[in-house]
């Protein structure tokens, strides 16, 4: 049996962390029509107060996940670093797309950016849980 340490908290709040900004968007999205039937400010509302927690889980995982290469530096192969290195560009990218969503009065651009926003988020877990 592993012993409870400080790799245990690292990386318990790393996940933590990541499920909410994932799972966040998640749910967001299987909320949205509800909110709309609620009305029409409901789903901006809701996803404003969101984005209170989701930026400060962000912020988190993007700690943790420094942490976590500072933890590993000098331990990993090439194939690591470059899956790691594909893993920061697609993290960066969810959250470059997350704040211009938030951003937009355009529709059509929320929903692009959205979209972008998410799928990256995924990739990022994906290659999180390859590391």
């Amino acid at each position: 049996m592993n012993d409870f340490n400080l790799d245990t908290i690292r990386l318990s709040l790393h996940i933590l962390a990541v499920s909410i900004w994932v799972g966040g968007q998640i749910v967001m999205v299987g909320l949205v029509p509800v909110l709309r039937d609620l009305s029409p400010d409901a789903p901006r509302l809701a996803a404003a107060r969101f984005g209170q927690v989701a930026w400060s889980a962000f912020a988190l995982a993007v700690v943790t996940g420094i942490w976590n290469i500072v933890d590993l530096e000098g331990t990993q192969t090439n194939e690591y670093n470059v899956t790691l290195g594909v893993k920061l560009l697609v993290v960066t990218l969810s959250g470059m797309a997350a704040f211009l969503h938030q951003r937009t009065p355009s529709p059509a651009m929320r929903g692009i950016t959205g979209a972008i926003g998410f799928f990256a988020a995924i990739a990022a877990l994906v290659l999180g849980v390859m590391l």
